[in-house]
């Protein structure tokens, strides 16, 4: 399979991580992934024959042809088809509120249809984005898509806070976070969760998680005990208990 990562015009950096792009063969047939959380909604656009997401050994469901996915809070699985073909927008944590000014938590854990999301517009990008012949083209309707849509700004809170809870990879405190940006511990946690759509604790946890599977992934060398401690986990037991 063939993996590649797109940047977002300038002027969609802020809420737009990146596109990315999965291209494979029939041979790819039968392939699992194992997808975890990363604290980002994903728009996905399948051009090449669809995906099954395994529930259980013996519960499937086949993924539309394309839908937006809300955040993870737990993996899952998913298994090719055949020829793969995916085209993906990856949203900042708080980005897609920009577009569609809903409470992402009713998002979080579930796919949901184009239509459902901007009507007659959803089905027309579908299309176009369906029948476009490159990774590029795909970009250029997506994007033209997203700016006619950008209608809300991005809550400078919610951003200053994944914003420092991103920079201090996981290891922040939310208690000294509510108090930097001078809001209740739980108003910060009812603005964070309808922005985000997890509560700060778990999009901590959860950033932390990946900081430490990058440094497994990247780093051989490194002991177990030494990936935890650097990656902030207080003792071993806290690694495990999160993994």
């Amino acid at each position: 399979m063939n993996y590649r990562r797109y940047s977002p015009h300038p002027s969609l950096t802020r809420y737009i991580r990146c596109y990315w792009t999965v291209d494979g063969n029939d041979t790819s047939k039968g392939s699992r992934e194992r997808i975890f959380p990363d604290g980002c909604i994903e728009l996905i656009f399948h051009h090449g024959d669809l995906f099954r997401k395994i529930l259980r050994e013996t519960d499937a469901t086949t993924q539309p042809r394309s839908f937006l996915h809300g955040q993870l809070r737990r993996y899952m699985e998913v298994e090719s088809t055949g020829k793969i073909g995916i085209f993906s927008v990856r949203f900042q944590p708080h980005g897609l509120r920009a577009f569609l000014n809903v409470d992402n938590h009713e998002l979080t854990g579930n796919v949901v249809g184009l239509e459902e999301l901007w009507g007659v517009d959803g089905l027309i990008l579908e299309e176009r984005m369906l029948e476009a012949a490159s990774a590029n083209e795909r970009i250029r309707i997506v994007e033209s898509f997203l700016i006619c849509k950008l209608h809300w700004p991005c809550d400078r809170t919610i951003d200053f806070c994944v914003q420092s809870i991103l920079n201090s990879a996981g290891s922040i405190s939310i208690e000294g976070l509510s108090s930097e940006v001078n809001l209740g511990r739980r108003q910060l946690e009812r603005n964070f969760l309808m922005a985000v759509g997890l509560s700060p604790k778990l999009f901590t946890r959860i950033v932390r998680f990946q900081n430490a599977l990058s440094k497994i992934e990247n780093n051989s060398d490194m002991s177990l005990t030494d990936v935890a401690y650097s990656s902030g986990f207080y003792d071993q037991s806290h690694f495990i208990k999160d993994f």
